[in-house]
This record gives C-alpha cells, structure tokens and sequence, in this order.
C-alpha cells in the first residue's frame, strides 16, 4: 500500500495541493452477543479502504474508496481535489493546516494470546458462564435476573498514515471490549439496571484477566443487595464521595466534550451540541487548585491508545483543565492554525471512509494523594456513589445530572448501608470547584465515544481515581 500512497501524495503535489493526506485503514472485526443465555448475533467483517484529504486554496476536500487499484484511487484523487476546488469558492475562511510534531515510526501492540487463538465456541463458552454465574448469584437473594446482555468484540485495526509535509505512521492496534446490561427484577421492589464496559487494546489476554464469570456474579449479587437492602434517599446537602466510574464519565462530558477545539469554534452546535467555553476561555477558572483533568491517548493497553493521529502527529498527553483552569483545548491541525497553537494530536477517524476530525482518546482525571479511606474519614455525614445507573448533560455541558446504582450512607467516616437512587444535580463549574480531595487509585471504564455526521463511535476510557466533593445538593427517589 505504501507505492499507492506515495503515488497519491505525488499526484497530489504535481495538481496545485497545498496539503494532501493518504490513509489505509483495515479493520477485521468480530462480534458476539448473548441475550439472556441465547447467542443472538455473531459476525465477522473485514473492512479496508484508503481515505484522500486535499487543500487547494484555502478549501478542502475529502474521499474514500474500498477499490484499491491504481486506476481508481487515480480517479478518486481527481475528485477530491475537484471538491477542494469547490469548497475554496465558498469557504468564508480559508483552511490551513497548523505546525505539529510529525511523526515517522511504527506502532504494533503486542499481543500474548492472539484473537484467532480463541474459538467462536470457547467464546461463547465463556459467556455462558459468566451469564449462568449471573443468575445464581441473584437468586440466591431471592432476586431474578430477567434481562442480560452481554456482548464481546474482538478488533484488529492496520494504519497507515502518509502526509505531504512528510508523516509515514503504520501502526497495528488489536482491541478487545465486554459490554454488559443487566436487569434485575422483584415483584415487591421493582427493577434496577446496570450498564458497564471494559475494554483495551491488547489480545485474548485482557479478557482472561478481567474473569467475566467473577465480574457478572458481582455485579448480579450487587444489584439484588440494592433491590432488597438500600434505604431510600431524601434530599439534603452532603459531602460525596465519588467512585473512579463516576468521575469517568464526568471528565469525558463535562471536561473533554466542551474541549474540543471544533466544538468551540461552533462545529458541532447542530449535530452534538455546544460549549459552555469560548476561545478566550484558556486560563478560565472552573474548579478547585486540586482538579487537573488529563487527555492522554499515549496509555499502554488503553481502549483509546495511540502514538500518532490519523494526520500524523505526535502524541502526548493533554491537560484540558490545571489546577482548576481551562489550560488548553482538543487540536487537529486544522483547529491549531485558527487558534495559533500547534496541533496536540486529537485528529481521529474510526473507519478508512471517515473522515478524521476532533476526538477524545482518555479522559480522566489525575490522581492525587489520598486513600479512599482518607477520602471517608474527613466526612461526618454524608454518601458515597460508586457508579451510577443513567447521567444526563445539556449541550452546552453546563447542566448535568447523574443518579447513583451502589451508592452507600457515610456516617463519621465509615460506610453504613445501601442508598436507593441518590441524584445529583449541579453545573460544571459548581462540581469541579467542590473538589476539596482527589484519590490515589486510578481505573478506567471502557467506551464509544459518538461524534460527528457520519456518526463517528471511536473507542474512549474514562476514568480517574476517587474525588471528594463539599456540600452537595443531593435529590433522592424512591
């Protein structure tokens, strides 16, 4: 593939391009669900196809095709600098590609136990346990478990990335994810339900650690506890502790989605929404001089690792908010030039016929210096959320709210019983500047992150360690 590309970026050259990018993307896939102890859904689907971006006077184009020969890729090439072309003559700003560490390497993540080592039926073997193992420890509180999903998917994505001012990245990134639903059932205490992701990049190995017959009976006999123990919440103002689940999903709405630079520059207003930031907003105080939200997709086995992005740029991690300020936002090169900056490598695209734009790799907040059970002993009343059963966040990522699944009572210091669905409801800037304490530990929680029109879901961690929060408004439901 590699004459094709640096056929492409030639041609590209020899027509007027001022920038042109050639990308090989192939994706071998393989996905099995299991819906209440039944195989519902396995499929496999290799994907391959190379993507062609060009500038030409200010306007850019962009097209992909699954035909991989000479001729063809030759008659794409011709129509996305004709679309370039177009754009130019009404593009009310002319597009230019920013300065940024390019990169030249390549990237393979090794693995122990290769994907194609596992059989379709030890795959599901394992599902079935883990689905059997679910059940029993259910009822044996006296809980059903009517509804359960559990899906694994297995991906293996080739790149290669070449670029007109010199960018030549193959990388090869295997990932593995386990996704989850569970619903469990009552007659006298009603529903509740569970949602949880894992996910890396590495082999078979990961799935092996992560023992899903020991995680789904947890998880199962942790939802009938709830379901038959956990005393109702009334609302009050509490000191709260998060659990690293909660802080994940936080970091990614609240800090890494208003962070993109294309957000901000109103891109994404009629697809994903807006920012509550603007572009002076660097240096803007949000939180507390303890709150240091991290962007870093350069984590070993991370779900959203890589070393390079699809415009072949050097990574690094980014902090999106220091020491309780905006420090600095999510750049493509396109993003960096408007802004003056040089591109912090936040362009990504999730299949050979999209195009790479703005995206979050990991999101987290940093660790700090505390025990969770230092976290606990500075409180004299109040409750600690775990993980959370739904979360909700308006467009600008001002607004949000978040329920609690396992949630527990926190009286001088120590963890009493279960509380029943405790709500909170606060804004971005009144949640970060809470924070008087962050937690040592750290862990993640895989996800797909949906952006863009195409949609655009592109494997995401989210994560941190636990943060203890002063004098919430916390609601509650029965």
């Amino acid at each position: 593939m590699e004459d094709y590309l640096e056929m492409i970026i030639d041609t590209a050259s020899k027509n007027c391009a001022e920038y042109s990018e050639a990308r090989y993307q192939s994706d071998t896939y393989e996905s099995i669900l299991l819906k209440n102890g039944t195989p519902e859904i396995t499929t496999f689907d290799v994907r391959r196809g190379i993507a062609i971006r060009a500038l030409v006077d200010g306007g850019l184009g962009f097209g992909a095709t699954n035909i991989l020969t000479k001729r063809d890729l030759k008659t794409l090439l011709s129509r996305v600098l004709r679309l370039a072309k177009a754009s130019s003559r009404i593009v009310k700003t002319p597009i230019s590609m920013g300065q940024a560490e390019i990169g030249r390497g390549t990237v393979e993540v090794k693995t122990r136990i290769a994907f194609d080592a596992v059989s379709t039926e030890s795959r599901l073997d394992l599902l079935k346990e883990a689905d059997s193992a679910g059940v029993e420890s259910a009822e044996a509180i006296g809980v059903k478990l009517p509804g359960r999903y559990i899906s694994l998917d297995t991906l293996v994505t080739e790149k290669l990335v070449m670029t007109s001012d010199g960018a030549r990245v193959h990388s090869t990134i295997p990932k593995v994810t386990v996704d989850a639903f569970l619903t469990a059932f009552e007659p006298q205490k009603g529903t509740v339900q569970r949602m949880f992701s894992l996910g890396e990049s590495s082999g078979w190995e990961s799935v092996e650690k992560w023992n899903l017959p020991e995680r789904i009976k947890k998880e199962a006999r942790i939802l009938a506890n709830i379901l038959t123990s956990a005393n109702p919440m009334k609302g009050e103002r509490l000191d709260v502790v998060l659990g690293p689940e909660v802080v994940g999903i936080i970091s990614h709405e609240s800090s890494g989605h208003p962070g993109e630079a294309d957000r901000v520059l109103g891109r994404e207003a009629a697809q994903a929404g807006e920012t509550y930031l603007s572009r002076d907003s660097i240096g803007m105080k949000v939180g507390s001089d303890v709150v240091n939200v991290v962007e870093d997709p350069t984590i070993p086995r991370s779900f959203g690792y890589y070393l390079y992005d699809d415009e072949g740029v050097k990574a690094r991690r980014r902090y999106l908010i220091k020491q309780g300020r905006i420090n600095e936002f999510l750049h493509n090169r396109e993003t960096a030039h408007v802004f003056g900056v040089s591109s912090n490598a936040s362009s990504r695209s999730v299949a050979y016929n999209r195009e790479p734009i703005v995206r979050m790799a990991n999101t987290f907040v940093e660790p700090g210096d505390h025990k969770l059970e230092e976290l606990l002993e500075g409180i004299e009343n109040g409750i600690y959320v775990k993980n959370f059963m739904e979360w909700n966040i308006d467009d600008r990522r001002f607004n949000q709210k978040y329920v609690g699944l396992e949630a527990y009572r926190i009286e001088k210091g120590r963890l009493k019983g279960l509380l029943r669905n405790p709500i909170i409801e606060i804004t971005t800037p009144g949640l970060w500047s809470a924070v008087d304490a962050v937690g040592r530990d750290i862990e993640f929680s895989a996800a797909s992150c949906g952006k863009g029109d195409p949609m655009q879901g592109i494997p995401v961690w989210t994560g941190g360690p636990h943060i203890r929060l002063r004098n919430v408004a916390i609601g509650g439901i029965s």
